[in-house]
């Protein structure tokens, strides 16, 4: 099963930025160099630190050298009560949305 992560989601209300690209001689932004971007308050979610779910390079290079080792196993129960609980989840926020 392939999950595409360019997928937009449905239903996203999007938010609007404005960014000046740069100034004039005299210091001032015209708007008419300025750039409008609308990201979905999903994506301004995703970008905005979580100090819940931090990287944790010791771990990932421990399960690198197990998988190098050969020694490295799957928990695919695991793995699915995650998915199951992550798409649970998901479906909740957007259903109080």
């Amino acid at each position: 099963m392939k999950i595409e992560s360019s997928s937009k989601p449905a239903g996203a209300p999007l938010m609007k930025e404005t960014r000046a690209q740069g100034a004039h001689s005299t210091g001032k932004t015209s708007s008419a160099n300025a750039d409008d971007v609308q990201l979905s308050v999903l994506s301004a979610q995703l970008s905005a630190p979580d100090d819940v779910q931090s990287f944790d390079a010791a771990r990932v290079s421990e399960i690198k050298q197990a998988i190098s080792d050969g020694h490295f196993t799957i928990n695919a129960g695991a793995i699915a009560d995650h998915l199951i609980s992550s798409a649970r989840q998901l479906v909740d926020s957007q259903r109080r949305a």
